[in-house]
């Protein structure tokens, strides 16, 4: 059970922000395009050079290498990059977690990610995450491209996995519905001022 805290951190298209998102609990992140949201998430990172600190539980950012830091704060961006052909070559065991809940049977591990329509890619971009195991996620707009349908199953799976294993999340959207149902806390940021949350 870790707290996420972010201490002043800020680079050259972020002013300095600080926020901590309990173990257990999900915050919500909204704003206009060019307030700074997926900035702050790619901060928090460790994507880009950033100033600040960033701590999940007593473990700081800058204590540890860059790929062991996403290990344990794992970031889903709203366009995720895929390398091999297939979707089970993503996926390093055989039992993958939330595959049922997602919709798919065990065939999808088959296709072609070429073969696979937006949602179906943002969906398994999400369990190929989750099977990382993260002690933290930060989610830029996981249900984006989602018929509602989907969009619920997401946030089933993500709820499951936050309180089975007591991460904190930080969920950026625009849906003011879905931050009610999903977040414990709203902070919005503004494109004026992105440090400044109301």
């Amino acid at each position: 059970m870790s707290r996420l805290r972010v201490v002043k951190l800020s680079n050259k298209f972020l002013r300095p922000i600080s926020l901590s998102v309990p173990s257990g609990k999900c915050l919500c992140l909204s704003g206009p395009s060019g307030a700074g949201k997926t900035v702050l998430l790619r901060a928090i990172a460790d994507l880009d050079l950033s100033h600040g600190k960033v701590f999940l539980g007593n473990l700081e950012h800058m204590s540890v290498d860059g790929p062991t830091w996403r290990r344990n704060v794992g970031l889903l961006p709203a366009e995720s990059h895929w390398w091999l052909e297939r979707v089970g070559a993503h996926f390093a065991e055989a039992q993958i977690i939330g595959l049922e809940q997602l919709g798919f049977g065990a065939k999808i591990l088959d296709r072609r990610i070429a073969g696979l329509s937006t949602g179906e890619r943002q969906r398994l971009a999400l369990l190929r995450l989750l099977n990382q195991r993260p002690k933290a996620l930060l989610l830029d707009e996981p249900t984006a491209s989602l018929d509602p349908k989907n969009v619920r199953r997401v946030e089933k799976l993500i709820a499951t996995y936050r309180s089975k294993h007591k991460i904190p999340v930080l969920w950026v959207s625009h849906d003011l519905r879905q931050i009610k149902r999903v977040g414990d806390q709203h902070l919005r940021m503004t494109s004026s001022d992105p440090d400044s949350m109301k």
